[in-house]
């Protein structure tokens, strides 16, 4: 299979955002029918936490992609925002929550270092599966301060990266090459850091394992053939704690680290 190879210069003229939104585009229905998006145990513990305030939350859905976070959580919240760099995703969520009566959700494109929204404007935020494509992180968390109310909440669901460099090395090269987008799988350590650096405390830190079939997560992002021999080139050259920690499988199958966290705005 023959891919187009841009040139340097037309590399350099690239942002990172731009980068995100072409890798997106017209995947928006994979992303809706995506089990691994769909459902997770993260639910109902974010749900947990909307239980726990006195009234309705106002919520930030940050990196909505396909909706999955707004759907489940809409019953139990005055207004959502699902906030997303691609317009394509958006408007697959205005589309479904048409379908499925939801009314309490509005759309709006954007990145998440630059949140459109005024000082105190959420009462929770969540982001599932999206920081891993922020370009610049520590903005993007002073953007969330910003914007969370006092004693507001965030919370982060995310595949993980690792203190450990084999393990690090090898999920950060397999996500960059199934998906040029991929930036950063961030270990727990490092969120703790960045987060507390930036005003926000941890109320709960969690692990927990995801199962991912190989066909259907590069599947799900048109990876090229060429990228989907480098993995499984990868993966039979990893050696005995990379396969046993990633319980990689003869098929290429394998499990991803990731992070429940929950943090709340002091003032």
């Amino acid at each position: 299979m023959l891919i187009s190879i841009p040139s340097l210069r037309q590399i350099q003229m690239k942002t990172q955002q731009h980068i995100n939104q072409q890798q997106y585009k017209n995947k928006e229905i994979n992303y809706l029918n995506s089990q691994n998006h769909a459902q997770g145990i993260e639910f109902d513990k974010i749900k947990k936490v909307i239980k726990n305030h006195d009234v309705a939350p106002t919520v930030l859905d940050l990196g909505c992609g396909a909706g999955h976070v707004s759907y489940h959580v809409a019953e139990l919240c005055q207004h959502i925002v699902a906030y997303d760099l691609s317009e394509n995703m958006l408007d697959i969520v205005e589309t479904t929550a048409v379908e499925r009566k939801i009314k309490n959700i509005q759309t709006q494109q954007g990145s998440a270092e630059q949140l459109p929204f005024e000082d105190h404007s959420f009462d929770i935020v969540i982001t599932r599966f999206s920081a891993h494509h922020w370009q610049d992180v520590q903005q993007a968390i002073q953007q969330v301060y910003r914007v969370l109310k006092p004693q507001g909440v965030f919370i982060v669901v995310d595949s993980i990266g690792s203190n450990q460099p084999i393990l690090d090395t090898f999920i950060q090269s397999i996500e960059l090459l199934r998906d040029p987008s991929h930036v950063r799988n961030y270990s727990m350590a490092q969120w703790l850091n960045l987060t507390e650096c930036h005003g926000l405390m941890p109320l709960k830190v969690e692990k927990q394992a995801l199962k991912i079939r190989l066909d259907d997560w590069v599947k799900r992002m048109h990876t090229p053939d060429m990228a989907i021999q480098a993995i499984r080139y990868l993966q039979s050259m990893a050696c005995h704690l990379v396969v046993s920690h990633f319980d990689i499988q003869d098929s290429g199958d394998f499990q991803l680290d990731v992070g429940y966290m929950v943090f709340k705005k002091q003032f």
